[in-house]
C-alpha cells in the first residue's frame, strides 16, 4: 500500500463482486459499464423511462446542454446496444422519435437505485470530500 492509504479489514471474506473466466475476459462487462458511465448515457435513458421523445425535445430536456453532435452519438450507441429504438417518419423535415426498448427499460430501475443512493449518501460524501482537503490532498484528475 502506498503512504496515506490504510488497510481495510473484514471479519469475514468478500465474494467477488465480479467473476470471469480469466481476468482477460472481462465477462464483458466493461463494455457495458463503458456505455453506461458515460456523460451523457444515463440522462438518455432516464429521460426517455418517461416515454417517446423527439431529438429536440430529447436535447432540451437533458440538464447541461449535451451538443447535438454528442446526443446523436449517445443515442446511436444505445440503439446500437439494444437499449433504445429510433423511428423515423417520413416527412419533410423527417421527423425522428426515440423510445426505450424493454431491455432498457429493465435498466430504469437500476438507475434509480444508484440515484437515490447518490441522494441518500451525498452528505457524507460531501464530509469525506471536505476532510481529505482539509487534509492538504489533492483529489485526482481535479475533480
Amino acid at each position: 500500500m502506498s503512504v496515506g492509504h490504510t488497510g481495510v479489514t473484514r471479519s469475514e471474506p468478500q465474494e467477488p463482486v465480479i467473476v470471469c473466466e480469466t481476468p482477460q475476459d472481462e465477462c464483458g462487462v466493461r463494455d457495458v459499464l463503458d456505455r453506461l458511465g458515460d456523460k451523457w448515457s444515463v440522462y438518455v435513458i432516464v429521460e426517455l423511462a418517461s416515454g417517446v421523445r423527439r431529438f429536440k425535445e430529447l436535447q432540451r430536456r437533458i440538464p447541461g446542454g449535451v451538443s447535438q453532435r454528442m446526443l446523436t452519438l449517445t443515442v446511436r450507441r444505445l440503439e446500437r446496444d439494444g437499449l433504445v429504438n429510433r423511428t423515423v417518419y417520413p416527412t419533410v423535415p423527417a421527423q425522428v422519435e426515440y423510445e426505450l426498448t424493454e431491455l432498457g427499460h429493465s435498466l430504469t430501475h437500476l438507475v434509480k437505485a444508484l440515484a437515490d443512493w447518490s441522494i441518500e449518501h451525498r452528505p457524507v460524501i460531501a464530509a469525506a470530500r471536505e476532510a481529505w482537503d482539509d487534509a492538504g490532498r489533492t483529489p485526482a484528475f481535479g475533480s
